[in-house]
Parts: structure tokens; C-alpha cells; sequence
């Protein structure tokens, strides 16, 4: 029952108890809105816009068993959240921004001022928030700080102060005086302005065999899943014989030889190992499910006959015989499921669905809520790749649909979440149909997820994926901080976060999200250190087969280690130590002489940090405390002894060449700026010179 304000909760005197409490919000169809005389609950589910991803409680105003004076102040303070161009409010001479504050924010601070409320019981203080003495909104801070982070606690401090600046529009009247005047919310928090990222990233003993699942889910399981999910379906459809026909068909299905029982993970008490599925064995012999029933005359006897059938191992694992084979940890190969039941099925439903999205959220750097907003229709052509469009949610009221980039696996991981979809639109909801609704719990998906993968891993040959927490929002953390070291990423990562500013650069956010993790050093150390020895390799293989490496005087020191290389390893030949033709030889020689070198864009520096003999960018430079290595900023490739212009440099410096010839040939330009240009044109022609000689 609607409680309005004669009843006892506080008359407003900015509003009227009829008065619908969204104005300022797009409304949905058939929404049936709150009345600001509601004292107990303002239910917006169904009202306005919800992500799947939100629960319906996040989109509840709780104002059941507030005291009259609090309650009626929580229904002013949602009002004026809500609403901010009220002409109530804008009368009173409270002017706040256009935008309304999101459902969830305003139903967080009510939940605040409740928390406040109770603050003010325990301690029996007055109803009238001016009468309460000096110094209580600090203690009420300092015991928020002793429970909360400094987030938490600046949001409470937010309300403390909105008390004071929203006062004139309040039948309370609110604070007279600021508890923290001329000091900012995040300061009395001890909150920065911009707050660190707090996010973890996967580490990456997690990250690697999670993925490999669920790409396995994806390639591997899913073919044999939906295959059986249509099979079931149609096996459900068939009607039933009558008696005659049935036993007949009984007898005749015992008698051929191909006949193979299906299996079913057994229930508590039955034992360890699969046993028959009677009931689906009925479905696929089109009889009634009462056919194996013990209580009926000829029950036992064919429940007999089917386990002496299955005791001589003709038996199949659940719905289908031909289930993809796998290797297990044991070092057998078999079936990836033993017994695909109908229960089974579901869960391996539910599990393929989990899959797809972690490996969604994994490579597209989507937010949570806005994966759960694909729709079934979200895969399209965008500039030339495929993308999946949604739409963005955080701190835009506008929900614009963007478009996020993908590779061809997700692509296919999302079309196949559609395909078990039972939802009309969205691509990530309920697998069957004994749940309704367009969600699920992401964090328990994915936790789900994992404890399926690994109960099971001895059956169906998944990694093992040690324990550690893994939540929606950590992936996009990861993802970003694997692109930091691959030049232009900073880029095309704060496109793909959505945090890219106007002038083409990512944002301070986005850069705390690249930010390098300790638990994945190791790793990336080690995946560098590779990719530069698979560089070297091929400089060594095009240099053993007479092919020109670049030109320089680190190019003529390259040479020789190379040429010292395959002399050691011809040796190691003539005394039978190595095999003869064998190139792993050379290259294991030259991973074990540690050659000094970094590639680069316009050539290679082979100098070495512990002798950096030659090295011109060093030359009258102030080092850094602590560097090693060459300073890239002051590089002068057509100079330095340990530089090497390889091929693959020339056409950059001779675009170049072209490129200021053409400035030079313009006739417009400063005298200074022309002097500029020459000396920049003697370094490319001096580099030019030595690879045409």
C-alpha cells in the first residue's frame, strides 16, 4: 500500500505527495513511476534504463523504518538528485548541474544517510541536524574512515556537506554551517583528486590457462554442445509409442550390434562411475518415461537387459557417441565429457556461455556492463574490421552505442554465446528455459567457471587454473597493460578504453591502466628477451646465407661475432660433438654469446651497457641516476659506432630525404628554419652515402 504524506511521514514543503519523483530521465515503455509520497520504497526497475549487468535492488530506494523526520529527508534529497532543474528547487536558489545523478548513485547515498541515521540513534542525538553538537560530523567521518576506504568515505562526506549546500531546499533546512569549511570533499577524506587505480591485473599463471580453456570451450566443446542441445530437442519432441510398439522396438534395439547405452554421472550413493540414463534412453527409443519404471510388470526386466548391455562396454557418454576426443592428464585420450546427460548438458550450457563471455571480456577491454549489453546483432563491419557495438554506460547520460574492435575469435565467441541465448535480444542471458531473465552474476560466472573447468579437468584435458581472484573489470586492466611496451599502443588503448581525449591521447586513466604489474615482469621480460633473440636469429640466418645485414661499424662488429659463431660451431662439428647440418647448433651458440642489441624503427644499437664504448648519445650527457642502456632521445645514427642501418631502414631515410628537399625546394621558409632543415639533410645524405658505397 502507497503510504503518502498524510500519513504520518512529514509534510514537504517543495513538493507534493502526488508528484511523479523521475522528470528529468528517459521513461520506459509502460513505466509506472514512483510517487513522491511513497514512504517505504521507490522501485525503479522497469522505469527507467538498467544494464543486465545491475541487480534490481541496485535500482531501490529504501526508505522503510526511517524515522518521519529522516525519511522525509532521504525523499527530499532523491528528489533533488533526481530532478535538478525542479522549479522547486531552482526557486529556493539551488542551482546544480542539468544532469541528473544515475539511480544507483542516488539510491548509494540514500544508503548513505541511512547509515547516517543509524549514527544518530545510537548516539541519541537531536531530530533537528542543527542541534547536533560541535564536532559529531567529524566523529561520524572518523569511525566511516576506520571501516571504509577513502572512496567510501568520501561519498559520505559528500552527503554530510550536501546537508549544508542543499539546505534552503529542505524542510529540514538541513546544516546551518559546513563541518569542513573551505576544505574540499576528497581532502577531508584524504582522497586524491585522481585516485589510483586499484585494479589488479591477472597474473599471469591465471590469465594464460583461463584464456586456453576458454578458447577450448569455444573451438573444441562447442560444436559438441549445441549439437546435443538440438538433438536433445528433438528427442523431446518425438511422441511416444504405445506398449506393443515399444517393446518391440525395445527388443529390436537390443539385438543390433550398434546399439550404445547412454551414461550419466551417477547420483549420491550410486557410485563413483557413470551409470545408464534409462530415461534417456526412453527418449531416444520413443517409449513413455515410465518404460524402466521398477513399480511396472516389465520395468525390471528391461532395466536388467540394459545393464548386462552396458556391463559388456557398449555404452556411449550421454547424448552423443561421438564426442571429441581429448588427451587427459593421465596420458589417456577419450571422450572431453563421460556422460553429456541432460543435466550435464545444461551445465556444459552455462559453462560454453561463461566461456564466451570471459574471453570477450578478456580481448575486447569492454566493461562489464557493457558486454552484457551486446546484442545478438552486435557483430558488424566498422571502418574495414569487424566490431561489436553497445552501449556505453559510465559517466554518459546519453548512452551512446560505440563500437569496440575485435579479432575474428571473439567474433565467433560471441556468436556462439547468441546461439545458446534464450533471451530475445541480448547475447550473454539464461542458456535455457527454466530460468527467465536477461541476466546472471558476472563474478560468479566467471568463478563458476573456473571450479567447473578444474572439478572436470581430468575428463576434459583443461589446464589446471590456480586459485585467485578474477573479476570482469580486472580483464580490461590486464589487456591494457600487455600493450604498453608495443609502440603506438597508448593510442589505440585509450580508443579501445574509451578514455582517448580529443587531441588523440590517452588520458591519465588510461595510462594507469597500462601501468606494469610486478606479477607479470617475469613474463613479459622473458616473451622480450625471446622476441629479440628470434630478430637476432634471422640477422644470423640472412648473414650465413650471404645477404647484406645493414652497414656501420656495428653492422662490420656483427659480422665477425656471426662469423665467430659458425667457426665454434664447424669446430664443434669436426670433433663429433654436434651433428653436421644441424643449424640448432649456430643458434644455440649465439643465444649463449649474449649478443648486445635493440631493433629499431630507424636503425639498430648494438651498444653494450656494461662498455659503451662509442656510444654518442652519451657523450656530454647528464645520465640519469640509476640508467643503463643508450639514451634514445639523442641518437644519432649517422655518427655512432654502435649503430647499424640495416635494409629495412633505407626507404624511412630516403622519404625523408625526399621529404626535405621538397621543404627546401618550397622557397617560403625562415632563414633559420632553412639552416634547420640543411643540417637535418646532411645527417640523412651522410647516412645515404655509406649504404651506397
Amino acid at each position: 500500500m502507497s503510504a503518502l504524506a498524510a500519513s504520518g511521514a512529514g509534510h514537504s514543503a517543495f513538493y507534493r505527495a502526488d508528484e511523479p519523483v523521475i522528470q528529468s530521465h528517459p521513461l520506459l515503455p509502460g513505466a509506472v513511476v514512483p510517487r513522491f509520497g511513497d514512504t517505504r520504497c521507490w522501485d525503479f526497475n522497469g522505469v527507467v534504463h538498467k544494464s543486465p549487468s545491475h541487480p534490481p535492488a541496485m535500482f531501490r530506494v529504501l526508505l522503510h523504518e526511517l524515522p518521519t523526520t529522516w525519511n522525509l529527508l532521504a525523499r527530499e534529497l532523491a528528489m533533488l538528485w533526481l530532478n535538478p532543474c525542479h522549479p522547486a528547487i531552482l526557486a529556493a536558489g539551488v542551482h546544480l548541474r542539468r544532469v541528473p545523478l544515475s539511480v544507483m548513485t542516488v539510491v548509494q547515498r540514500i544508503g548513505q544517510l541511512r547509515s547516517l541515521a543509524t549514527f544518530a540513534a545510537e548516539n541519541r542525538l537531536p531530530a533537528d541536524l542543527r542541534d547536533w553538537p560541535n564536532g559529531t560530523f567529524q566523529t561520524y567521518i572518523s569511525k566511516c574512515a576506520e571501516k571504509f576506504e577513502a572512496g567510501t568515505v568520501c561519498s559520505h562526506v559528500h552527503l554530510i556537506k550536501a546537508l549544508h549546500r542543499f539546505r534552503a531546499a529542505l524542510t529540514c533546512t538541513g546544516i546551518s554551517d559546513d563541518p569542513w569549511p573551505g576544505v574540499s570533499t576528497n581532502a577531508v577524506a584524504n582522497q586524491p583528486i585522481v585516485a589510483p587505480l586499484r585494479t589488479p591485473a591477472i597474473p599471469p599463471e591465471i590469465w594464460f590457462p583461463l584464456l586456453r580453456n576458454c578458447w577450448t570451450y569455444i573451438d573444441v566443446f562447442a560444436p559438441d554442445i549445441i549439437r546435443a542441445t538440438d538433438h536433445w530437442a528433438d528427442l523431446q519432441n518425438r511422441p511416444a509409442t504405445g506398449r506393443g510398439v515399444g517393446e518391440k522396438r525395445f527388443q529390436a534395439w537390443l539385438r543390433d550390434p550398434a546399439s550404445t547405452v547412454p551414461l550419466r554421472r551417477p547420483h549420491l550413493g550410486e557410485g563413483p562411475n557413470p551409470v545408464p540414463h534409462r530415461r534417456m534412453l526412453a527418449n531416444i527409443l520413443g517409449v513413455s518415461q515410465s518404460f524402466f519404471n521398477s513399480d511396472t510388470p516389465h520395468g525390471p526386466r528391461r532395466t536388467a537387459a540394459v545393464d548386462r548391455l552396458a556391463a559388456t562396454g557398449r555404452t556411449r557418454p550421454g547424448l552423443l557417441a561421438d564426442l571429441v576426443e581429448v588427451s587427459r592428464p593421465d596420458g589417456t585420450r577419450g571422450p572431453w565429457h563421460d556422460a553429456l546427460g541432460t543435466r550435464e548438458l545444461w551445465l556444459e550450457q552455462v559453462a560454453l556461455r561463461n566461456a564466451c563471455y570471459v574471453f570477450t571480456a578478456a580481448l575486447s577491454m569492454m566493461r562489464d556492463s557493457e558486454l552484457r549489453q551486446i546484442t545478438k546483432d552486435a557483430v558488424v563491419d566498422f571502418y574495414g574490421s569487424p566490431a561489436v557495438k553497445s552501449t556505453k554506460q559510465k559517466l554518459d547520460p546519453a548512452l551512446p552505442v560505440k563500437h569496440w574492435w575485435i579479432t575474428p575469435p571473439v567474433a565467433r565467441a560471441l556468436e556462439t554465446a547468441a546461439r545458446l541465448s534464450q533471451h530475445e535480444t541480448l547475447t550473454f542471458a539464461t542458456v535455457t528455459g527454466k530460468r527467465t531473465g536477461d541476466g546472471f552474476a558476472s563474478i560468479a560466472a566467471i568463478v563458476d567457471l573456473i571450479n567447473h573447468m578444474n572439478r572436470w579437468r581430468h575428463i576434459s584435458g583443461l589446464e589446471p587454473i590456480p586459485p585467485g581472484k578474477v573479476t570482469p573489470h580486472m580483464f580490461r586492466r590486464t589487456m591494457a597493460m600487455l600493450t604498453r611496451d608495443i609502440p603506438g599502443a597508448e593510442i589505440a588503448v585509450g580508443m579501445q578504453l574509451k578514455h582517448v581525449a580529443t587531441r588523440a591521447l590517452a588520458n591519465r586513466m588510461t595510462s594507469s591502466y597500462m601501468d606494469n604489474d610486478p606479477s607479470w615482469a617475469r613474463q613479459l621480460d622473458t616473451a622480450i628477451t625471446e622476441r629479440r633473440f628470434e630478430r637476432l636469429t634471422e640477422l644470423f640466418d640472412a648473414d650465413t646465407d650471404g645477404h647484406a645485414i645493414g652497414f656501420g661499424p656495428g653492422a662490420d662488429r656483427m659480422r665477425e661475432t656471426f662469423a665467430a659463431v659458425r667457426a665454434q660451431a664447424e669446430q664443434l662439428r669436426t670433433t663429433d660433438q654436434a651433428r653436421r647440418g644441424d643449424l640448432r647448433v649456430e643458434h644455440d651458440l649465439l643465444r649463449r654469446t649474449r649478443i648486445s642489441i635493440r631493433f629499431g624503427k630507424l636503425n639498430h644499437c648494438t651498444m653494450n651497457d656494461n662498455d659503451p664504448v662509442g656510444a654518442k648519445c652519451l657523450e656530454d650527457a647528464i645520465t640519469p641516476a640509476g640508467h643503463r642502456g643508450p639514451l634514445l632521445d639523442r641518437c644519432q645514427p649517422s655518427r655512432c659506432a654502435n649503430s647499424i642501418i640495416a635494409p629495412e631502414h633505407i626507404p624511412i631515410w630516403t622519404a625523408e630525404q625526399s621529404s626535405l628537399h621538397h621543404l627546401l625546394d618550397t622557397g617560403k621558409l625562415a632563414p633559420n628554419h632553412r639552416r634547420s632543415i640543411e643540417d637535418e639533410l646532411k645527417e640523412v645524405d651522410r647516412v645515404l652515402d655509406r649504404y651506397d658505397q
